[in-house]
């Protein structure tokens, strides 16, 4: 047995469930975001690394629910795969986000990796084992200017080097996966273990917001590897695909939680804390019709929002049975939009909280502008703007999106 694939288990739990159904993920995963609920403000308060939750996360099976069938898992679709991070953002948007790059680069596996590939990481994951990842550089020009090579030796065996930030999940995750370009200038992803030698992850991720993500620094130095744990990545962009959409409706599914979270943890406050104002004549704020006025236009909002979710999810599962060019702008227009709506409305009800509640909504013992916080933080991964402008570009010139990994 690979010496890799039993440091995977040993760090594991010894009991993960195995999920069967779309159903029973859903499940599953509304019953952990209520387990995450009552802990979520002491964990963005302290920024620590939230090692026994994770554990908790890998115990319940749910990351591998998008592993196939064929090898044993529950190949949920994506629009299960929005809902149940949808769910656990509402519970922590923090712990949603830790495994975002977990399920993209399963994605990588199952689409760009050979038999043995899968095989190898398939049972890992099912065993519990985590990806972190290792995507995004500080120092380079732009996104896909990646500066971290990984290049062939001359006894076959390759060396990996570079420095990356954002690294949500590295920190706790069993392999790290770091995207990179080979001898060629392709883009490659590299499976690495997070235990081997040359891999050093810090905790110096210091943002105002997702805090318990701990999205620091990775540095890779002279890291070793082998050709069986390197994958092609850039062989999916010769062709249509939804790979960029994959990863962004994860994004919009958070983003959305987090607005339901601060919608409903706003309308709890009204009722229970808020005062009514004088001239109202009332004697609750719940009762008062310009309050009830204002929570009406931010539900119907987030209704929208999580309408247009589902309908992004659906659009990718659709384009994944039956790929194209027309099925895969589709599935990539309908994801842009649920992101750059659904961000958008994360901000807006965030920020109408303290509006709504009133002033004593902003005693820092409440910690309600975490949900401001976090909002605006998550909303960050890829601009709206330019959702909305390949949305516009289509719908007024009829001039398709690009097709590359953030659409």
């Amino acid at each position: 047995m690979s010496a890799i694939l039993q440091s995977g288990r040993d760090e594991a739990s010894a009991s993960v469930h195995r999920i069967a159904s779309d159903a029973e993920a859903i499940s599953i995963a509304r019953a952990f975001a209520e387990e995450l609920a009552p802990g979520a403000s002491a964990r963005d308060r302290s920024g620590a690394v939230p090692y026994a939750e994770l554990e908790r996360l890998a115990q319940t099976g749910l990351l591998g629910i998008t592993v196939p069938r064929s090898y044993g898992g529950a190949d949920v679709t994506s629009a299960t795969l929005a809902e149940v991070f949808r769910l656990l953002a509402i519970g922590d948007p923090a712990i949603a986000q830790v495994p975002q790059n977990h399920f993209v680069f399963v994605d990588i596996v199952r689409g760009d990796g050979t038999e043995a590939q899968q095989r190898f990481f398939f049972e890992a994951i099912l065993n519990g084992a985590r990806f972190g990842n290792a995507l995004s550089e500080r120092d380079s020009k732009n996104v896909y200017a990646l500066q971290t090579r990984v290049l062939r030796q001359p006894d076959g065996t390759y060396r990996l080097n570079g420095t990356k930030y954002y690294c949500t999940g590295a920190l706790t995750a069993t392999f790290v996966p770091v995207f990179a370009l080979d001898d060629d200038g392709h883009l490659v992803a590299a499976y690495v273990d997070r235990h081997a030698p040359g891999v050093e992850i810090g905790e110096d991720w210091h943002a105002m917001g997702q805090r318990a993500t701990v999205s620091g620094t990775t540095r890779l130095t002279d890291v070793v590897l082998t050709a069986d744990r390197i994958v092609p990545h850039y062989l999916r962009y010769g062709g249509p695909q939804v790979a960029g959409a994959f990863g962004q409706i994860i994004h919009a599914a958070i983003d959305v939680g987090i607005a339901r979270n601060a919608l409903e943890e706003a309308a709890a406050f009204v009722r229970t804390s808020s005062r009514a104002w004088f001239e109202s004549g009332l004697e609750t704020a719940a009762e008062e019709p310009l309050l009830i006025q204002q929570f009406g236009q931010l539900g119907v909002r987030l209704a929208a929002a999580e309408a247009l979710l589902a309908q992004a999810g659906r659009a990718l599962d659709a384009a994944t049975a039956d790929l194209n060019a027309e099925t895969a702008v589709a599935s990539s227009l309908a994801v842009a939009s649920a992101k750059a709506f659904g961000g958008d409305v994360a901000v807006e009800i965030a920020n109408a909280l303290f509006a709504l509640a009133g002033t004593r909504a902003a005693d820092d013992r409440h910690n309600l502008h975490r949900h401001w916080r976090n909002a605006r933080t998550h909303t960050l991964h890829d601009p709206n703007r330019w959702k909305y402008q390949h949305v516009g570009n289509f719908v007024l010139n009829g001039v398709r999106p690009p097709n590359h990994g953030l659409l």
